[in-house]
């Protein structure tokens, strides 16, 4: 038998949602409507698909590792230097970077709960010890996760907004933890959402780089660009934190398309208000839809709610899925019947509003 790191008997792969197909097949349905992943369900920039036609025969030759393009734009529109950016698959890999650079036996991270579940699955593997800091109404409870932080703490990891509650952290609180976090700490200010933030809740952290060297910003194309089966990434910090991280990034680790797409996405500022036009308010609609329906739900800054239904969070998910909707169903400590839904068209949720109301009477006729 081969022998590998003691810890991987105790974890599990990432579960991703059911796909479209996978429900069709199992419950013999004709339609599926998937709001599981907090994807753009307005698909991508127009002026991507040039892209697939005008690469065809580049594909034989191996990307460019350094992501110059891309990097060039990225850094201009930033307006920082080239080699404050680092690239990956997604924020995904770039989470596993750090925590493969600063995460280690005999150190130890502070994370939010809940919160985006790689955090705590990549220090577990890299041998590192976490500490739990459970949320506030989904908000992240920074004076607690201040006070967790000991000499032998590495990372501190803030998703904002917050996946799975949708919470942001606000401009004042997010200065107030840098001013007073030890300097030898690394604080990884997640921003998967940031598109979707209200622009005055923006805490312009690039802006302050300078200022506080161990921290990081981490952003990627999967959510309102639209390119997550690209899976491409980035990180933002100073020059020697970049540095660290390029030495466990691996060669040619986004590939061509992913960088072109990415580039061609990036100056389509106009798709990217429509998006957030629609996603706010077909929100502010389902938000109004929930409140006369009596089901609570957590303030969000992104393209997803976490619900409070009548029931079990994975009875709610079951009776959806039986009926054409796949969502998330969330544990929160304290209240299990959660579940998290993304944000989709207009028809779509019109749709998922029924079966809401489908929900409310099966869950009125159990009770009786």
């Amino acid at each position: 038998m081969i022998n590998g790191k003691s810890i991987l008997k105790e974890l599990t792969p990432y579960q991703q949602g059911m796909q479209t197909e996978e429900v069709k097949e199992k419950y013999n349905l004709d339609k599926i409507i998937k709001l599981a992943s907090n994807e753009n369900p307005y698909g991508y920039s127009a002026k991507v698909k040039t892209i697939f036609t005008e690469m065809e025969n580049e594909f034989n030759i191996y990307p460019d590792g350094y992501t110059t393009e891309l990097r060039t734009a990225i850094a201009h529109k930033l307006n920082v230097s080239k080699e404050q950016i680092i690239f990956g698959g997604g924020s995904d890999e770039i989470i596993q970077m750090i925590s493969r650079a600063f995460l280690y036996p005999g150190v130890n991270t502070v994370i939010a709960t809940p919160t985006f579940p790689q955090y705590k699955h990549n220090a577990m593997v890299e041998g590192a010890s976490y500490k739990e800091i459970p949320t506030i109404d989904g908000y992240h409870d920074l004076d607690g996760m201040l006070a967790a932080i000991d000499e032998n703490t590495n990372v501190v990891w803030l998703c904002t907004p917050n996946n799975p509650t949708g919470a942001h952290i606000p401009k004042a609180d997010l200065y107030e933890f840098m001013n007073k976090c030890p300097k030898h700490v690394l604080v990884v200010l997640d921003e998967a959402y940031y598109e979707y933030m209200d622009p005055e809740l923006d805490h312009h952290a690039i802006a302050n780089l300078s200022e506080y060297p161990n921290l990081i910003l981490l952003r990627t194309f999967s959510k309102a660009y639209g390119l997550a089966g690209l899976r491409i990434g980035y990180g933002v910090a100073n020059e020697n934190l970049i540095a660290k991280l390029e030495v466990v990034r691996g060669p040619f680790n986004t590939a061509t398309l992913a960088q072109k797409a990415a580039l061609i996405a990036l100056d389509d500022d106009q798709f990217i208000d429509e998006t957030v036009q629609k996603n706010q308010t077909i929100k502010q609609d389902l938000q109004q839809f929930l409140t006369n329906l009596g089901w609570p739900y957590y303030d969000s800054q992104t393209n997803f709610l976490l619900i409070s239904t009548p029931i079990n969070g994975e009875d709610a998910f079951q009776f959806l899925l039986e009926n054409g909707f796949i969502v998330r169903p969330v544990n929160v400590p304290g209240n299990p019947n959660l579940i998290r839904v993304t944000i989709g068209t207009d028809k779509d949720m019109n749709l998922f509003k029924r079966a809401l109301q489908d929900l409310q009477l099966h869950t009125s006729k159990e009770i009786q």
